[in-house]
């Protein structure tokens, strides 16, 4: 297997870290302190950071400030969000739920969905990119 690095960015110039590998560390706490020490979370109500990409499979860091909003849209494979700070609420399906650290929700493939971030929240989103339902 091919190991696979991102590409430097303006946002991002250091390049070169690990996206994809037979096996893929993740230093969950320094991606947390790094993306909210970035200029985007300074000048923007977000902040996000691929840690894994894969045929198959993408996880993404999610920083977002109180009350900034993942207007609604749907993915293209079955989603695992899993809060790690603050509290969000999840819309999808005429339901709505309130998600706090340590709770986790799942969706199935094209469902829409919407986020809103009740206080300064982080999560870990989980995407299956090659998901049959």
């Amino acid at each position: 297997m091919e190991e696979k690095y991102n590409i430097s960015t303006d946002q991002r110039p250091e390049g070169e870290r690990v996206l994809d590998a037979p096996m893929v560390q993740i230093d969950i706490p320094g991606f947390v302190e790094q993306i909210k020490s970035e200029p985007a979370w300074k000048t923007s109500d977000r902040n996000a950071i691929t840690v894994f990409k894969t045929d198959g499979l993408r996880i993404v860091l999610v920083a977002l400030h109180k009350e900034a909003v993942l207007s609604e849209h749907s993915a293209a494979g079955i989603l695992s969000l899993h809060v790690l700070e603050g509290e969000i609420k999840f819309e999808s399906q005429n339901k709505s739920v309130n998600l706090r650290q340590g709770h986790m929700v799942t969706l199935h493939k094209g469902l829409a969905h919407a986020v809103t971030a009740i206080e300064e929240s982080v999560f870990i989103l989980s995407l299956s990119t090659s998901a049959s339902r």
